[in-house]
């Protein structure tokens, strides 16, 4: 069984793989490491849609991973921001820096372990995908397909144990990069989150899953558990058309990132509060562990070192979604 499937999936992938960037088709030339490595790092848990545009930008601006080794890490977190998870951009530019050191990228799974930021799947997807290694690659959809297809009862995370077993099973010696790519495509388009369209999937004769008769009850999922809303306060100080922005501490929440001063709200706890200016409003945003309220207060003068942004190139400065959503509620109310 385990033969036929990657052999069917394979057969499906070469006429139904998705045409994305970074992509090099089915017969294709041998992929760009760079390429391969640079959108992954940027597809950890963010959508294709949102990618797409940042990887044309970055691979625009730093063709190379040399480019990006060379680059200010100031002018990469700037154009990072809004694709959030912003230490993946930190370990972008320390792991493009020791690629252009050592003379290129590593071509072991191993190897490309050693790199800053590379955990286990991103290592497995640049082995398989750039380097042809046989490598066991478990994304979500990858997960969510497996699980299917085994009829995996154990809830998540616990199940993942067992999820990466049975991927172990069917990946193949050969094209295993096409083959974890066809699983992630499979995923995407076929083996979705809710309402699986079986009728068209490849698997489909062979999927325990689709025998019970629920495919969506796979991977089963522990109940979610309430995220905690933290509190802070922004301030908007303006002044001869420019406002006022700090640079946040290297570690934590946009860390090195240009952004609106604030009372020190962290993931961990509520800022210091107080009123100190007028506020303008509050904005919401949501982190993987913690909502944020923000409010929004005009002050009259800096809060913390800093450095005067001019108002009418306040897009060029890289702000985080969370203080782009401040900064536009502030001008809107000016």
């Amino acid at each position: 069984m385990t033969a036929s499937i990657s052999a069917l999936l394979l057969e499906w992938y070469d006429v139904h793989a998705r045409a994305l960037p970074w992509r090099v088709p089915p017969g294709g030339a041998a992929p760009d490491p760079y390429r391969v490595w640079l959108s992954e790092v940027m597809l950890q848990q963010t959508t294709v849609a949102a990618v797409k545009p940042y990887f044309a930008a970055f691979t625009a601006r730093w063709p190379t991973v040399e480019a990006l080794a060379a680059a200010d890490e100031a002018d990469i977190m700037a154009a990072w921001a809004g694709l959030g998870y912003y230490s993946r951009a930190r370990n972008l530019v320390a792991a493009a820096r020791a690629v252009a050191e050592q003379g290129g990228f590593p071509d072991s799974e191993g190897g490309l372990r050693e790199l800053p930021g590379l955990g286990a799947y991103t290592a497995a997807a640049v082995a398989a995908i750039a380097f042809g290694r046989r490598a066991v690659v478990v994304d979500a959809n990858v997960e969510r397909v497996v699980a299917r297809l085994f009829a995996i009862a154990e809830p998540l995370p616990a199940a993942r144990k067992a999820i990466r077993a049975y991927a172990e099973t069917i990946t193949p010696d050969t094209r295993a990069g096409d083959f974890a790519q066809g699983l992630m495509d499979l995923g995407a388009t076929i083996c979705t989150p809710r309402e699986p369209r079986c009728l068209l999937c490849p698997l489909a004769k062979g999927c325990a899953g689709r025998v019970s008769g629920d495919p969506a009850h796979y991977p089963v999922k522990p109940a979610k558990r309430a995220k905690p809303l933290r509190q802070g306060t922004a301030y908007w100080t303006v002044s001869d058309g420019a406002v006022w922005l700090v640079r946040r501490q290297p570690r934590g929440v946009f860390g090195g990132m240009r952004a609106l001063p604030g009372d020190g709200w962290s993931a961990a706890a509520d800022g210091a509060g107080g009123r100190k200016g007028e506020a303008l409003g509050t904005v919401r945003h949501g982190f993987t562990h913690f909502d944020l309220e923000l409010t929004v207060e005009a002050v009259a003068g800096p809060q913390g070192e800093g450095e005067w942004w001019p108002l009418a190139k306040l897009g060029e400065a890289g702000l985080p979604t969370l203080f782009a959503k401040a900064a536009r509620l502030a001008l809107a109310a000016a």
